[in-house]
């Protein structure tokens, strides 16, 4: 596995940030995020699972928002009661615990799902990066990010962030019963889909903060999901920003891309975008 370290921070918007250097074994690394898992779409389940068992990745980082929504670690415990777990969350603990036998799994809270908790993660054998994260791969640095704390013009959304990732809320918000906390999930939930069915434009990630990152940090991508736009963005100074596709594999056509980075014999980096299919061969 690889060895975190703390990084720095600087006086402007730059949040601290944990260092990752890639192991020597590492060859190829996967980046997915935004798969919004949830019991109501199995079939992005599926392929999901299909994509961990047959991945030819050394390591795969979870950018964020692989659950629609998390309301604490006790969702994947067993009902009191059974002999054996049961439900959606605990089958997906599972493919994860199963992956983690022959991959090195990280993962990123995204906006849905920053109360996945220590407890859920060292049951599955998957480590949780800090938001960002610097990561030395090969003989270049590359920063990782959910990318929803960048998107400065949403100042709504930033607000609550900033107010739901406090520990007291999160304490608050833990301490009440699980059947209270689905309720409140499925309120935000659906004023969320209120929200994207009037037509509301969201915001992108503030380009000057974005630049600001990647300066503090001495590295020239940013890799992303949160925004659901897969592409490559140019930015000044020769700095660069790539955006991480989300999944449903019941759109037409369908969407589940893998963001790879590879080294070749002279350790030198290369970046492709892949399809579960390609990602397996």
């Amino acid at each position: 596995m690889a060895q975190h370290q703390p990084g720095n921070s600087t006086p402007s918007l730059v949040p601290p940030w944990s260092v990752l250097r890639a192991p020597a074994n590492w060859r190829r690394i996967d980046f997915i995020s935004d798969l919004h898992l949830q019991a109501s779409e199995i079939t992005t389940f599926e392929l999901w699972r299909n994509y961990l068992q047959r991945t030819q990745a050394d390591a795969i980082f979870i950018l964020g928002d692989l659950f629609e929504v998390w309301v604490g670690d006790d969702v994947a415990h067993p009902p009191s009661g059974l002999s054996e777990p049961v439900g959606f969350e605990f089958s997906c603990a599972q493919a994860l615990k199963d992956a983690a036998q022959r991959h090195d799994i990280f993962f990123m809270h995204g906006n849905r799902d920053f109360l996945l908790g220590e407890t859920f993660a060292n049951s599955c054998g998957m480590a949780l990066l800090t938001d960002p994260t610097l990561l030395e791969f090969g003989s270049e640095r590359w920063l990782l990010s959910h990318g929803d704390a960048l998107c400065l013009d949403d100042t709504e959304y930033m607000r609550f962030r900033a107010e739901v990732r406090t520990s007291a809320w999160q304490a608050q918000f833990l301490s009440q019963d699980l059947a209270q906390r689905q309720a409140v999930a499925r309120a935000l939930r659906d004023n969320s889909e209120s929200r994207k069915r009037s037509g509301v434009t969201y915001a992108d990630l503030d380009v000057a903060a974005t630049v600001d990152w990647l300066a503090a940090t001495q590295s020239h991508t940013l890799i992303h999901g949160h925004t659901h736009k897969p592409a490559d963005h140019v930015l000044p100074e020769g700095r660069r920003r790539v955006v991480l596709s989300d999944w449903d594999a019941e759109a037409q056509p369908v969407r589940a891309e893998v963001l790879r980075l590879s080294l070749d014999g002279a350790h030198r980096p290369s970046m492709q975008r892949l399809t579960v299919s390609q990602a397996s061969q």
